[in-house]
């Protein structure tokens, strides 16, 4: 043994080979470490470089343990000591700092801290960034399976009903919607559907207008009585088909449903496309767009009426008399109220006269 500073420590020796305990006690110094056998049984001196012994990390309430070359391994409770001896022989300099850390109450309220504030991030920034990229993954077939299963509930809860427009009225609306659908591209199946937002005189969506993933676009009767012209609906047509090509719907209804499911898209692991389906009804009426998804889906609106009319005006309007008609509303919200996935503010109405030329 070399070194000045010699610790005696009490405890047991294994020898590898049973699992039987040897009292034994062990002389440690920054040279190494010798073993003498106390108790009934084998007896003997061993003696290893430090170099040889390994060990392992302090675990509270177990006993602190040395490993030898030869399988064998040395127990004691004596942490103090083996702490000792980690610093005299440089072992374990980092994992000594964390235990450090955790025995001051102050390290481990900071670390607190700043676990949360992780937390937190990954909440506003890291599962809506998750949720976008699974969006952009999530193949054809399943989108075109929650534009269909989301359809069916909203139809068999009568929240929609078939519309009480004429045939001529309708024939002028898909007509003027041809020109969108072209222009909106991505490869989407756009398809409009003309619905009542209050079918047998119940509660329903209202004077709405909304883009399931797959492309299919619902207007209400009650939007087209609404708008004061058609440009004003191919304005919200326009818009809605900027949510469809920014897949914004599918990556909604991820964030909504929680970070397992985006795991589980982003991982290929689509077990079934209608058990994502099925949760799609609920995440859609009970989530809204994010304040950057409906900027996105302005700037394509705006892209198109500046294309077809020189002007943003008619969707200007028709959002600020959206936004009337929810201020004249019942002061209880329902739950379908959020299904107007498009907060009407005035930022929105100012961003449309920027993009005016």
């Amino acid at each position: 043994m070399t070194g000045t500073t010699v610790m005696r420590v009490s405890g047991v020796y294994f020898d590898g080979r049973s699992s039987r305990p040897h009292p034994a006690q062990a002389e440690l110094s920054a040279g190494g470490a010798a073993l003498t056998l106390t108790g009934e049984g084998p007896q003997g001196l061993y003696r290893w470089a430090a170099s040889q012994v390994s060990v392992d990390p302090a675990i509270p309430g177990v006993r602190r343990s040395l490993k030898f070359p030869d399988g064998s391994r040395f127990e004691t409770p004596d942490d103090d000591a083996v702490r000792r001896w980690e610093r005299l022989t440089g072992r374990n300099r980092v994992l000594s700092g964390v235990r450090g850390l955790e025995a001051r109450w102050s390290s481990a309220l900071g670390a607190l801290v700043v676990a949360g504030a992780l937390m937190g991030a990954f909440v506003v920034w890291g599962i809506p960034a998750l949720a976008a990229q699974a969006a952009n993954v999530t193949p054809r077939s399943v989108l075109a399976t929650f534009d269909r299963e989301t359809l069916e509930l909203l139809e068999h809860e009568d929240l929609l009903g078939p519309s009480e427009l004429s045939a001529a009225r309708q024939a002028q609306l898909q007509a003027a919607f041809a020109p969108v659908r072209d222009w909106a591209g991505g490869g989407y199946p756009y398809r409009l559907l003309l619905r009542d937002g209050e079918p047998g005189n119940k509660a329903g969506l209202g004077a709405n207008a909304f883009a399931l993933p797959n492309g299919t676009i619902v207007m209400t009767d009650q939007l087209v009585a609404l708008a004061r012209s058609d440009r004003e609906l191919i304005g919200v047509l326009a818009h809605e088909t900027g949510h469809v090509t920014g897949r914004h719907g599918v990556a909604t209804v991820y964030q909504a449903l929680g970070i397992s499911l985006v795991v589980t898209v982003l991982t290929g692991d689509l077990v079934s496309a209608s058990t994502f389906a099925a949760a799609v009804p609920a995440a859609i009426l009970q989530s809204g767009y994010s304040r950057a998804a409906e900027t996105g889906a302005d700037r394509v609106a705006a892209a198109y009426m500046e294309r077809a009319y020189g002007t943003t005006a008619p969707l200007q309007a028709i959002l600020r008399r959206l936004e009337e008609e929810d201020d004249q509303g019942p002061e209880d919200a329902s739950l379908l109220d959020v299904l107007r996935s498009h907060p009407v503010t005035e930022e929105r109405i100012e961003l449309l006269k920027s993009l005016d030329k």
